[in-house]
């Protein structure tokens, strides 16, 4: 098992400083949660609510059986393959108790993608809704796995058995908390340095790799986003957050199955955001506070017919990350809910935290100040710091940091030196007032005659145009230039021609940032949380 240096100094003093109750692990502030908040209403889904009481005693039944009836101990790899809905959060908590690490995995992935990722993790046991038992069994003997539950999508409304299936490690997830209850709560010592979470990531390069997140990391980025409400003035409104954003994504796993649970807020899960109608049905349920989600999203809604008739007067803010927050968007949200996108920024490396707009504290275009306790450099080509207001690429270091990548000494070194600076392969600028830009990808910037081109710069102006449903830039090689600009659209307008377009980016762009080559296409393909896939088109 690949050992992590826990040295650097810097980190482990911020955590300490968020850390005045001397909470032992992420266990004990659930615990203490569960406690003050048990008759309160947790988690909603397909009409049925989880208090913190029945979270707590659900997760204990399970963590209760992993230990005593299947033999799991501290440390051992359990994955989660499921959408948004009650059981995630009742296995996650579960597990962790239970002292195991999690393994969120892609309820969509492929078979390679799922061999790939149980093995590298040498998973011992996965949770796996029932509807996808035929891909686990066409795997399972070419991984790790040694037991598979499985849950029907309403087992948590009415139970219901799981179908013919020749697996003969297989328990329905009813039946294991039916198992564990009778069983008692195994004590496990964890510190903050234990690893909680293996989020598998494509990293800055190469293969899906496992950012190792310890108790420490989730904890303190639970902590830092909270700061930057510090300055604000308090709100007592209830947090009720409406949670599109898939729990197996680093953002939607920090914000509803650890932030909002431990603040004592409800998540409203989402099983499929994709179906913008039954959404906004249920956002119609209740007085939401907050949403958070990415910028394809927005656009869905925005342009449902039944947007329009949802009450927004109780919202806080709603959060957009995972992809570049387009302007245009962020206005007209404004214009018909009243309510305000504020733009954040982080990776599955940096436990999702790194920086945020607030109310007080907001420039579109930007994704804010970076969260205190962290800190933050930008360096050029040669590693040397460049001045404020020149871009290059940016590193950070804190306490919610990665350890590093599961099992992978050298990718990890590639990213993360012995100081704890961590290289986040994304070029910013840093300005004067603070404020953070993100310019692109160090991977995604495309190299015209020795100009560097990003895709972002372009994107933004592109969904300028009216006309402009979705839009992406890439790099393909040209022998005159080295490499040409592409731009892939798709479009409201069946009657928008390529003539027009470049004539559009003409006007808003210098000459070598204008596409050389386009491409109209019905839909651009997608992440499952909304981000645009360059690697695809390419």
């Amino acid at each position: 098992m690949t050992t992590f240096d826990k040295s650097h100094s810097f980190s482990q003093q911020q955590l300490i400083q968020l850390n005045p109750d001397n909470y032992k692990n992420l266990i004990d502030v659930f615990e203490e949660s569960c406690q003050l908040y048990q008759n309160k209403a947790a988690y909603n889904c397909f009409g049925q609510t989880l208090s913190f009481a029945d979270v707590e005693q659900a997760s204990r039944n399970f963590a209760a059986y992993l230990s005593n009836e299947i033999g799991l101990k501290k440390g051992d790899r359990i994955a989660i393959q499921l959408p948004n809905i009650n059981q995630y959060p009742i296995v996650a908590w579960g597990a962790l108790r239970a002292g195991l690490i999690l393994v969120n995995t892609n309820p969509l992935y492929t078979a390679r993608e799922l061999i790939h990722q149980f093995n590298d993790a040498q998973v011992k046991a996965v949770v796996v809704l029932s509807d996808l038992l035929p891909m686990i069994e066409g795997i399972i003997e070419y991984t790790s796995i040694e037991t598979v539950i499985a849950t029907n999508a309403l087992d948590f409304v009415q139970a219901t058995p799981i179908t013919n299936s020749p697996l003969t490690n297989l328990i329905s997830l009813v039946d294991a908390l039916k198992k564990g209850k009778d069983s008692a709560l195994p004590k496990v010592e964890l510190t903050m340095e234990d690893v909680a979470v293996l989020q598998y990531t494509g990293g800055t390069t190469g293969v899906a790799k496992g950012a190792v997140l310890t108790h420490g990391s989730l904890f303190a980025s639970n902590k830092m986003s909270a700061t930057l409400m510090d300055d604000e003035e308090p709100d007592d409104r209830e947090d009720i957050v409406i949670s599109p954003m898939p729990l197996y994504h680093v953002y939607g796993f920090t914000v509803n199955v650890v932030g909002v649970f431990i603040n004592g807020g409800l998540s409203i899960l989402i099983p499929d955001p994709r179906d913008i109608g039954s959404m906004l049905a249920t956002m119609k349920q209740f007085p939401f506070s907050g949403l958070a989600g990415v910028n394809t999203l927005f656009v869905s809604m925005l342009n449902h017919p039944d947007f329009d008739s949802v009450d927004f007067s109780n919202m806080k803010g709603v959060i957009s990350g995972g992809a570049a927050l387009v302007e245009e968007i962020a206005t007209e949200w404004l214009e018909r809910t009243g309510s305000e996108i504020f733009e954040g920024y982080g990776l599955s490396e940096t436990a999702s935290a790194l920086s945020c707009n607030t109310p007080g504290n907001r420039q579109l275009g930007t994704v804010g100040k970076i969260m205190k306790h962290m800190e933050i450099k930008v360096i050029d080509a040669q590693g040397a710091e460049v001045s404020t207001g020149r871009e290059g690429e940016l590193l950070v270091r804190g306490p919610h940091i990665m350890q590093g990548y599961w099992q992978r000494k050298e990718a990890t070194e590639e990213v993360l030196d012995n100081d704890g600076w961590f290289k986040t392969g994304d070029v910013v600028v840093l300005q004067s007032d603070g404020f953070l830009k993100i310019v692109d990808r160090l991977k995604d910037m495309v190299l015209v005659s020795g100009f560097n081109v990003y895709p972002n710069e372009i994107e933004a102006v592109v969904y300028g145009h009216p006309d402009i449903l979705e839009c992406a830039v890439i790099g393909i090689p040209n022998e005159s230039s080295g490499e040409a600009v592409k731009l892939f659209v798709a479009s409201s307008n069946p009657s928008l021609t390529e003539a027009e377009l470049k004539a559009y980016c003409r006007e808003n762009l210098t000459g070598y940032k204008v596409p050389k080559f386009y491409e109209f296409r019905d839909a651009l393909p997608k992440s499952n949380v909304g981000k645009i896939l360059r690697k695809e088109l390419r």
